[in-house]
């Protein structure tokens, strides 16, 4: 069973959701084959810069979008 891929918040973007629940964030991928790249990612729950967030799925980005 995968762990993850450990990543760091860069940015915070924007809350997003119906009722502003998720999180918009940049993360910097801090190993595997996309070490060192950014993207844009929706976290669930309270995230703050600096924290480190583990990714399921590191090939999949998620648009702008519309939210709060």
């Amino acid at each position: 069973m995968d762990e993850g891929v450990q990543t760091e918040v860069v940015e915070v973007v924007k809350r997003t959701g119906a009722h502003g629940e998720i999180v918009q964030v940049m993360v910097k991928i801090l190993e595997g084959d996309d070490k060192g790249r950014i993207k844009r990612r929706n976290v669930k729950g309270n995230v703050r810069k600096g924290d480190i967030v583990l990714l399921l799925n590191t090939e999949t980005e998620v648009s702008e979008g519309r939210g709060k």
